[in-house]
């Protein structure tokens, strides 16, 4: 089994460690947050949020892009990074970052025409609640973008379970109908690629 320490800071980053796990989540995740990005398709005036940003790797290039940036983590320490790295921005009014959970989205409904979240799903409570809220706060004609590594891939990484709750394509998909979305697909650059992008929209 993984160590705890290590998966509890993979879930809820803090201190010094916090940070490097930061570093090594966005050199881990990099091709999956490219990929991810592209599937939002946004144009100007778009409105995105990201879910559980992390070490913060997809927050610039969101930010080159001609719209406005909010993004929630459920740790203090990367939103308080993420404020300070970006401030400039913030001051402006073009980024917003707050601490929260996914299945409580602090923001009112149909503000975002996009929300992007990459492997984050494994530690939300509840995925029927996560993309309830993701629905809720997108405007109509809004897509959801939810990278993540399947749980027959992530198996074999023996996470502890009480910190890491894997999640399947079809339990993703399913969520995610449930909660209104019309159209709802799994892509993937390549027919090898193990991980995948729910690309979910009205």
């Amino acid at each position: 089994m993984a160590p705890r320490f290590i998966a509890r800071q993979l879930a809820h980053p803090r201190g010094i460690l916090g940070r490097i796990m930061g570093l090594l989540m966005n050199r881990h995740n990099a091709r999956m947050n490219a990929f991810a990005i592209e599937q939002l398709k946004a144009g100007p005036e778009d409105r995105i949020l990201e879910v559980g940003f992390g070490g913060g790797l997809t927050l610039p290039k969101l930010l080159e892009l001609p719209v406005k940036v909010s993004g929630l983590d459920r740790s203090e320490q990367m939103v308080r990074q993420a404020n300070a790295r970006f401030r400039e921005s913030v001051i402006s009014g073009r980024a917003d970052f707050r601490v929260g959970d996914v299945e409580a989205l602090p923001f009112p409904d149909g503000a975002f025409s996009n929300v992007i979240t990459v492997n984050t799903v494994y530690f939300w409570s509840s995925l029927q609640a996560g993309c309830r809220e993701i629905c809720r706060v997108l405007a109509p004609g809004g897509r959801a973008i939810i990278g993540f590594l399947p749980a027959e891939h992530m198996a074999p990484m023996n996470m502890p379970t009480d910190i890491f709750t894997l999640r399947t394509s079809e339990d993703v998909v399913a969520a995610a109908q449930e909660a209104g979305f019309a159209t709802v697909s799994v892509n993937r650059p390549t027919s090898t690629t193990k991980w995948n992008v729910i690309v979910a929209s009205f």
